[in-house]
């Protein structure tokens, strides 16, 4: 079954969580146990209405101050599709959060509240789902029960939207609007009475409708290598496969392959999967392949088509989301993690802080938690890599602390 993955954002009350509670009661996803305490909870609260944030908030703060602090992943599914929901903060002081939900999500679910509009907010969530090239975005104006179902009102919030979307560079994003009311669950499954004037799909009718060309980036096929097989038993003395997992685009038996950072060629023999081979293999495929020549390939190792060899460099221009209360500047030393490599790196230069409000940048020699800006990155050795526009997986990484062994920051490798 396909499995969609969404993230969510909003600010505070405009009804992330109540929108995924009432996803997943509608779609008979809920539990008994947790419709009983959502029920009990909502009755202690005097609410004549289900509280649906019990369902995603699992934090105790959460609960009590009505907010996300964390991202919490959610799961359900219905005939057609399983569903991840990262369910992430929206306040600014949260923006890393945010980040880390977003980063493997492949559509964003962006709430508006009827009666406040497009806010500030809003600009660093759309923001953010541009930096994370995510093509598929549904901007959902929520609460319409609170303006009286007015056309008008949503017609005015979809303008406003329309015009943050033309500061967009990334012109492969599709932007989606539904007016909706969580609450009741108007056009979230189902269709609202109170809006004839809307036509179009309900939120879960437009992830169901969704097919995988419509949400996943194309790029240039690239495999890291997790491990190598050597099983050497009676049955399978011989063999040597490579384990991973083949992001950008498919790769077939029969390809001429380079394997980085050798340039070592050969051509690919088969492709198994579990207990199956197969002649062709699909990007998101967790695949081991077998190679013509006997060559020396090892974990942190990447084989991508000869005709299609990624930048091989120990210096890169990225941009940061710095996730980490201790600054980050120029001098400091960092591990970078990028697919299965895992090099040690020097900051070289911070170049500015990006206003997450399409402003513009500002000038600056270091990061502090949750801003993101340009920093050049100086490695201890290559790294096979492609800009984050070009191919996702293989232009984003991570920083770590060396120290601690914590994650710092989160990167995406800009074309040169």
């Amino acid at each position: 079954m396909e499995v969609l993955k969404i993230a969510t954002a909003g600010s505070v009350d405009d009804g992330k969580s109540t929108l995924i509670g009432r996803l997943l009661y509608d779609t008979q996803s809920l539990t008994t146990d947790k419709l009983e305490a959502i029920e009990k909870s909502s009755k202690q609260k005097g609410y004549d209405y289900l509280d649906f944030s019990l369902a995603t908030d699992g934090l105790v703060a959460e609960r009590e101050q009505g907010i996300t602090i964390d991202v919490a992943h959610i799961y359900f599914s219905t005939a057609k599709k399983s569903y991840i929901i990262a369910d992430t903060p929206g306040h600014v002081e949260y923006t890393r959060n945010m980040v880390t939900g977003a980063s493997t999500s492949q559509v964003s679910i962006i709430l508006i509240d009827a009666r406040k509009g497009v806010i500030e907010q809003t600009y660093r969530h759309f923001f953010i789902n541009n930096l994370l090239r995510v093509k598929e975005v549904i901007v959902a104006v929520n609460k319409m029960d609170l303006v009286d179902y007015s056309e008008e009102v949503y017609n005015k919030i979809k303008e406003d939207f329309q015009a943050l979307n033309a500061k967009s560079t990334f012109k492969e994003q599709t932007v989606s609007y539904i007016p909706l009311s969580a609450i009741n669950g108007g056009n979230v499954v189902d269709k609202s009475d109170n809006m004839p004037w809307y036509t179009g799909q309900t939120v879960l009718e437009h992830l169901e409708a969704l097919e995988p060309e419509d949400v996943d980036e194309k790029g240039k096929a690239r495999f890291p290598v997790q491990t190598v097989i050597r099983p050497k038993t009676e049955e399978y003395h011989d063999f040597r496969g490579y384990a991973g997992k083949l992001y950008g685009n498919n790769i077939k038996v029969g390809d001429a392959v380079t394997v980085l950072p050798s340039l070592t060629e050969s051509t690919v023999t088969k492709i198994h999967f579990f207990d199956k081979q197969f002649d062709e293999a699909s990007a998101g495929s967790s695949i081991t392949i077998e190679l013509e020549n006997d060559i020396n390939v090892t974990r942190g190792d990447m084989i991508v088509k000869s005709a299609e060899l990624p930048k091989v460099e120990k210096e890169i221009n990225t941009t940061v989301c710095w996730m980490d209360s201790k600054k980050l500047v120029p001098g400091a030393k960092y591990f970078v993690q990028h697919n299965t490599n895992r090099v040690l790196a020097k900051i070289e230069s911070v170049k500015n802080v990006i206003a997450t409000d399409y402003s513009g940048s500002t000038p600056a020699t270091q990061l502090a938690i949750n801003e993101i800006g340009e920093v050049n990155i100086k490695l201890s050795k290559a790294i096979y890599f492609d800009a984050y526009n070009d191919n996702k997986s293989n232009g984003a990484f991570i920083l770590i602390d060396i120290a601690t062994n914590t994650t710092a920051g989160v990167g995406f490798i800009k074309a040169s």
